[in-house]
């Protein structure tokens, strides 16, 4: 644990508990074997230790998104600064992970590196019985559609647009339920005691996570085209719907397009407009529902935990 853990979050404050968290991590780590660098963040930490403590220690890099423009709408010049830091500390790194082949393809490009290997960010294989948490919670009858949004309730996830659209639906033959946290919730909370088909729920431990997701009938992952590293994810909430047995909506994003459209697993949104979401919602009435449940299991056994740690193991291997 930190002892600035506490301090001011001023942006000085931030750089003083950064410098005491790699000297926390140098002194701890400094003679691992293996030092598996998370996130752009970390990387400094594991070249520093590879050119100044242990000169045998292999660096896996985990580009764990599109390191250099994960946030939306981010200053160029910060990004430009991000793309300088990677590029150089990126070299010292012995081999590279990405979540998705877009974003791989991307690191390729830049860098001109080997393609660097996919790891994506999926839940462990799991089989359940559906569930009904939410109409039990919230008195909502079964022949209502539950529309569920689950994750960080944050700008950039279309959140807003969810909240508009089912304020034009405005009746209760399709529910939205939001389940999370972040800045957005008062906003969600607020509609949902104005409007009878949107809910608010409180984040849950991840333990039963899956629980509360198969309670729904369709999950909702709309993120917006606002950075690169949105453009080309492959998030980790689209897999647990999938492993819940939820057929999925899902943004007209390169990745999550891919998989949604290969597998026909879901819709995806033509555009993350008030227009477009609602006819996506509409749209989802009418999927065969026997058909994607077959392809549902068809994705399950390919996109989970223990498939992915296969290829993080043999990553593991081949650096010794």
């Amino acid at each position: 644990k930190l002892k600035s853990k506490n301090w001011s979050k001023n942006e000085i404050i931030q750089v003083f508990k950064y410098f005491e968290f790699i000297y926390r991590v140098i002194k701890r780590y400094k003679t691992s074997d293996i030092l598996h660098c998370n996130d752009l963040n970390t990387l400094p930490i594991g070249v520093i230790i590879k050119k100044f403590f242990n000169k045998n220690v292999r660096i896996v890099y985990d580009a764990h998104e599109y390191e250099i423009n994960d946030i939306p709408y981010e200053n160029k010049y910060k990004i430009k600064m991000k793309y300088f830091i990677e590029k150089y500390l990126i070299k010292h790194a012995d081999t590279v992970i990405c979540v998705s082949d877009k974003i791989a393809d991307e690191y390729v490009r830049l860098y001109k590196i080997e393609k660097p290997d996919l790891v994506l960010n999926t839940p462990h294989y799991i089989n359940l019985d559906k569930k009904n948490i939410f109409r039990e919670t919230f008195g909502i009858d079964e022949n209502k559609t539950i529309f569920l949004y689950q994750g960080a309730l944050t700008l950039g996830r279309g959140i807003e647009v969810l909240l508009q659209t089912f304020k034009e639906i405005n009746n209760d033959k399709y529910i939205i339920v939001f389940m999370g946290y972040g800045i957005l919730e008062e906003s969600i909370m607020r509609s949902s005691k104005k409007y009878k088909n949107i809910y608010f729920h409180k984040a849950v431990p991840s333990d039963i996570l899956l629980n509360y997701t198969s309670s729904a009938d369709f999950g909702i992952s709309t993120i917006e085209d606002s950075c690169l590293s949105y453009r080309y994810c492959l998030p980790n909430k689209m897999f647990e719907y999938i492993m819940a047995d939820v057929p999925v909506i899902v943004s007209n994003l390169i990745e999550m397009k891919k998989i949604v459209n290969y597998y026909n697993v879901g819709i995806v949104v033509k555009n993350n407009t008030l227009d477009g979401v609602i006819d996506a919602v509409q749209n989802a009435q009418k999927l065969n529902k026997e058909e994607i449940q077959k392809n549902i299991q068809i994705v399950k056994e390919i996109y989970n935990w223990e498939e992915q740690e296969k290829v993080l193991l043999k990553l593991y291997e081949r650096l010794y």
